[in-house]
């Protein structure tokens, strides 16, 4: 294809009729959509079952941390053990991506992450999952997803047409968020019913890999592209440069950026506003993750009823002022009841701000280095969200010098909601229409500032 994609294998052999498109296979698309291509149905298939073991590990990682150290400044250190490793080396796997084979980087580093997986079980089986050890071991997995997060997304753009990337995008992010809830719900109950509740939750979440690493081997070669007669530093300028030197992208980028570093205290500090706030255990985290799951899985099918017409560059600005609100009333709660309904909506809005601002890079950036430009999105955004549970866990602990943790715990998420408001306000009000690719004298391009006017974009309104 035209624009790099390989070409998506067939998948039906009827015959022919009329306008040469095979007999049933509008039907078909009607009712698989973009799951009709098959290579990327195994993969999705995969890839949940991966994720939903993946939920139960976190599940019991985080919640062995929080239990022993009760410490909002510990856990900003496991989200730093586990995220902060792509901020280092980021560009790093971005620019392997781009220089081997893509297939065989992805089957090397879901190996690497199964043997961790088998690590975990096998330290908390044998008593030794202190928060040192699973720090360390976190640290070692944050490594490997350094590259093995660029890998997976140049995945996705050559199983499905470019025309259907924005919906294979989105329906890999309901597959994730279905996992999300399933994965935490499944976690819980087997955690509260036996002394060995977290190895078993390791263990489970090694055994998933084999899908998906099944499901990865079946896809299509995908050798590297074409080797640029460029150096390391000269390409991975030109990442930075198309990043940072065009509106459109450099507005996705930092979108991406605020919401990951103001919003990701939320998720991060959730132990602890279960056992310092409600002083509930580990079945009541488990359902507030799987509550933020389903908010998110009906968002991706609300998604699809926003009207075309609606730009990206007002949708993402929408969805983080929305998030930020969600995360301050949050803060403010001390019901579980009420918690559950508020983040119903955070997971919502969390994976409209995520998923709108990733696919606005994705079609804006050429193939040929997709991988390169999403590592270096990559790269800030898992670096921000360490950066943000660092922040929110020093005004905890400043704050809970004062106080109890449960209310440090509360006013380092709240603040950092509230200014996650103050940058979609801002975002909202001065947009950039280049985000959705448009050009001066395009129609539909407008920069007039106003809030009013970046919530009913009306400028674009048929």
């Amino acid at each position: 294809m035209s624009d790099g994609l390989e070409t998506i294998e067939a998948e039906s052999s009827a015959p022919m009729v009329g306008t040469g498109a095979p007999v049933g296979a509008a039907a078909a698309h009607s009712r698989l959509g973009v799951l009709r291509h098959r290579h990327f149905r195994n993969v999705w298939l995969g890839a949940m079952g991966s994720n939903i073991g993946g939920w139960m590990e976190g599940v019991g990682v985080q919640w062995i941390v929080a239990e022993k150290t009760g410490s909002t400044l510990v856990m900003a250190y496991l989200a730093a053990a586990q995220l902060g490793p792509t901020l280092v080396l980021g560009v790093l796997g971005g620019l392997t991506a781009d220089r081997v084979n893509r297939k065989q980087l992805l089957l090397v580093t879901q190996a690497m992450m199964m043997v961790i997986a088998a690590s975990l079980a096998v330290v908390s089986y044998s008593g030794y999952a202190t928060p040192p050890v699973l720090i360390g071991l976190s640290l070692l997995q944050g490594i490997t997803m350094a590259f093995n997060i660029p890998a997976w997304q140049v995945l996705t753009p050559r199983l499905v047409p470019r025309e259907e990337l924005a919906e294979a995008i989105a329906l890999n992010g309901l597959q994730f968020n279905l996992s999300r809830i399933v994965g935490p719900a499944l976690a819980g109950p087997i955690m509260a019913s036996s002394a060995q509740g977290a190895t078993a939750l390791f263990a489970i979440n090694t055994l998933s890999f084999l899908g998906v690493l099944i499901a990865i081997a079946s896809t299509p070669d995908a050798p590297a592209p074409p080797r640029e007669e460029t150096s390391v530093w000269v390409r991975t300028r030109e990442a930075f440069g198309f990043v940072f030197h065009s509106r459109g992208p450099r507005a996705a980028f930092l979108a991406m950026v605020v919401f990951a570093m103001l919003a990701a205290p939320l998720m991060r500090m959730l132990p602890l506003f279960v056992s310092e706030v409600y002083h509930r255990d580990e079945v009541v985290f488990s359902w507030l993750l799987a509550v933020i799951g389903a908010g998110a899985v009906v968002g991706v099918l609300v998604l699809k009823k926003i009207p075309k017409w609606y730009p990206k560059h007002h949708f993402i600005p929408l969805s983080i002022t929305s998030c930020g609100v969600t995360i301050v009333l949050f803060s403010a709660s001390t019901s579980v009841p009420v918690a559950s309904v508020i983040l119903f909506f955070a997971g919502a809005f969390w994976l409209w701000s995520f998923n709108s601002a990733f696919a606005a890079m994705q079609l804006l950036v050429e193939d040929r280095m997709r991988g390169r430009v999403m590592s270096v999105c990559n790269m800030a955004v898992f670096g921000a969200m360490p950066l943000g549970a660092l922040i929110a866990g020093l005004i905890g602990e400043i704050v809970a010098g004062r106080s109890g943790s449960g209310v440090a715990t509360q006013v380092g998420v709240g603040v950092m909601g509230a200014v996650l408001v103050l940058a979609g306000f801002v975002m909202l009000s001065f947009r950039t229409p280049e985000v959705d690719g448009l050009k001066p004298g395009d129609p539909g391009y407008e920069r007039r500032p106003g809030l009013l006017r970046g919530v009913t974009a009306r400028a674009h309104r048929p």
